[in-house]
């Protein structure tokens, strides 16, 4: 079967897209993958070697100048038109987009051809892209059982699938907690401003002065981090990037972060509670915090609650009380089959 997928924008749209892309290949189809410029490097080390690729001209319309959003449209409409002309000499028998604007010139494409379309939406808030697209898809899968914002007139069948992640987070599934007093601390690949203001402060007034902690930050603020912490004697490994991060994440007792879907699924693979702290501008990462939350796998804390007084004070008592901490990371973790559930759906 000849497959196309759509992705790119971020790492958080195109990574879940590579694994089932993989699957796929694997399984015998021929797979061809679309991306825009921004991803490019990243799609073509990361998909299978005998899938082509293909590249569409896109970029996000939410931008306050009128002139900005009126050249992203054009973009999206020239990419489409080109798009419309491929697929009708290669005629894809599926579609699977992963959102993001990149994929809206494709799913349009799709359903001029009437090509089974699949649309993967990674948030418990459906993103704007993917709501303007819902209109002209057969399948809407989700990776959260909740998700808010969804219009009320869609005629699209909805399949809970979960999101793919990486092969490395999957090894790791439902890893128990070792219980070495291991604080992960990640605000994505950018760092979080926040998380290097409060974290520190309060971990220096903890009562608990065996903690460990890893802290990612940005490249600029990596010294001055270290600095703090020695000068507070307190053990940490402050760098900018982490290469191995489902290995962090298992080794720690506990979680603080932003709550990027590709964050929320990946603690939710592995098991481990954590403390999320959304960003304050993205209605997604809220959802998504809320969602995890639900599970009882931690805490979901508004950028503005978020206080070095209270996280002291949630730290102490978390780590006083390591069965709490079990109890977390068991409520956290969610079986994740979400690569093979979407390569069934597409291909059945």
């Amino acid at each position: 079967m000849k497959i196309w997928i759509a992705t790119g924008g971020t790492g958080g749209h195109v990574f879940p897209a590579l694994s089932v892309a993989n699957e796929l290949a694997n399984r015998g189809h021929k797979i061809t993958i679309s991306c825009d410029s921004r991803v490019v490097k990243m799609v073509r080390d990361g998909k299978p070697k005998s899938a082509k690729m293909a590249f569409v001209w896109a970029s996000g319309v939410g931008a306050k100048s009128k002139i900005k959003q009126i050249i992203a449209l054009s973009k999206i409409g020239l990419s489409a038109i080109a798009l419309s002309l491929r697929f009708m000499i290669f005629r894809p028998q599926r579609l699977v987009a992963f959102g993001g604007y990149a994929s809206v010139p494709a799913v349009f494409a799709a359903h001029l051809w009437k090509i089974p379309t699949y649309l993967h939406e990674q948030n418990a808030a459906i993103g704007r892209a993917n709501k303007f697209s819902l209109r002209w898809v057969k399948t809407l899968m989700l990776s959260f059982q909740n998700v808010s914002g969804m219009p009320n007139k869609s005629t699209a069948e909805i399949i809970y699938t979960g999101l793919p992640v990486r092969s490395d987070f999957l090894k790791s599934s439902n890893a128990p907690l070792k219980h070495e007093n291991k604080i992960l601390v990640t605000g994505g690949s950018l760092g979080a401003q926040i998380l290097d203001e409060i974290v520190p402060v309060a971990v220096a007034k903890m009562k608990n002065k065996k903690i460990f902690i890893t802290h990612q930050t940005r490249p600029e603020n990596v010294e001055k981090l270290q600095r703090f912490y020695a000068e507070h004697k307190i053990r940490a490994n402050v760098l900018s990037f982490i290469h191995d991060m489902a290995g962090a994440i298992v080794d720690s007792d506990l979680v603080i972060g932003r709550s990027g879907a590709s964050t929320v699924i990946e603690l939710e693979t592995i098991g481990r509670p954590a403390i999320l702290v959304p960003l304050n501008i993205n209605p997604d990462q809220a959802a998504n915090a809320a969602s995890f939350a639900k599970l009882g796998g931690g805490f979901d804390v508004a950028q503005d609650k978020f206080s070095a007084k209270w996280l002291t004070a949630t730290l102490d008592e978390l780590f006083d009380n390591p069965s709490r901490l079990d109890k977390m990371a068991k409520k956290s973790y969610v079986e994740n089959l979400a690569v093979q559930k979407i390569a069934d759906v597409v291909t059945k």
